[in-house]
């Protein structure tokens, strides 16, 4: 089972083609959540040395990072290996 966890916002690197789809209006919209006291979705990353890559919740983390927050929750999940049989 995941369990939550606190993450510095620095530390999580957003692959290219992820910014790429970043969506401004999006982002402005969960920031005002958020200063309204909206609930804020875990994110989820996995481990890749001493960062982390972003998989899921992009629009979170800019919302969070334009409001000037240094850390996010999220969960930690494992990458898993395709074996070809």
């Amino acid at each position: 089972m995941l369990q939550k966890q606190t993450f510095n916002i620095t530390d999580i690197y957003v692959p290219v083609k992820r910014i790429k789809l970043l969506e401004e209006s999006k982002v402005t919209e969960l920031a005002e959540g958020i200063l309204n006291g909206e609930d804020i979705v875990p994110i989820r990353v996995r481990a890749d040395g001493k960062r982390f890559v972003l998989i899921k919740g992009m629009h979170t983390l800019e919302a969070l990072r334009a409001l000037g927050e240094e850390q996010i929750e999220g969960y930690l999940v494992r990458a898993q290996l395709h074996w070809e049989l």
